[in-house]
């Protein structure tokens, strides 16, 4: 996602006046992400939101702090507004749980049914959320993952994460960024607590690797 975000904010820079962005960093953390959609209850919905928003000063709003600020521009981030989010984590999280076969479903009908009629086309408002790397175009992660291959041999892979104690990179694509990382931010890494992935502890979340892509119910998003 980081490097897509970089990529789009570059090109606005570039491209264009616009020294401004609306940014929808902090909705996956209170409406929920799509591994969301495996919690076994309500109760461990919201807890899940609320390490969610506590940690997301740690990648979400990092990413997007840093992949805008470094072009010279500015981020507007409406969904972390102080008293939206006490408004959100307050309200039931049997209501925000997806029952309703569309992740996300009480923010899309915020914008629905309005008197003046919907505020977005109902083919964007209610069409599939995609992962931001993914959304881009699956052939950036493909080929990514296809260049870390390339790169480490078995044994090598092995051994050359193995001088990693914390935060060990965990594939090949894990090892490749962590060696970038440590070329340009030697012995930084503790100032993330963990790799961001899903909730391994439910059931349909026992992956390996962040992308919502992975997951059974991710579809046909982002393709």
């Amino acid at each position: 996602a980081s490097m897509g975000m970089y990529l789009c904010c570059k090109a606005i820079h570039e491209q264009t006046d616009v020294r401004v962005l609306m940014t929808g960093e902090i909705s996956d953390e209170l409406f929920g992400y799509k591994y969301t959609d495996f919690a076994p209850s309500p109760e461990a919905f919201q807890e899940e939101a609320v390490k969610r928003i506590r940690e997301i000063y740690m990648y979400d709003v990092l990413r997007a702090d840093r992949c805008i600020s470094v072009n010279s521009m500015e981020a507007r981030v409406p969904f972390g507004d102080i008293d939206f989010v006490r408004y959100v984590m307050a309200v039931d999280p049997a209501l925000k749980v997806n029952r309703y076969g569309k992740g996300k479903y009480l923010l899309r009908h915020a914008f629905e049914n309005a008197p003046e009629g919907d505020y977005l086309p109902r083919s964007i408002l209610f069409r599939e959320k995609a992962a931001f790397s993914d959304a881009v175009g699956h052939s950036m992660v493909d080929y990514l993952k296809e260049y870390a291959e390339t790169l480490y041999s078995d044994e090598e892979y092995e051994a050359r994460r193995s001088r990693y104690s914390f935060a060990q990179p965990f594939t090949k694509e894990s090892l490749l960024y962590r060696e970038l990382f440590e070329k340009y931010y030697p012995g930084q890494s503790a100032m993330v607590k963990d790799f961001w992935m899903p909730n391994k502890s439910w059931e349909g979340c026992d992956v390996n690797d962040p992308s919502a892509r992975v997951l059974s119910n991710y579809a046909a998003s982002g393709i």
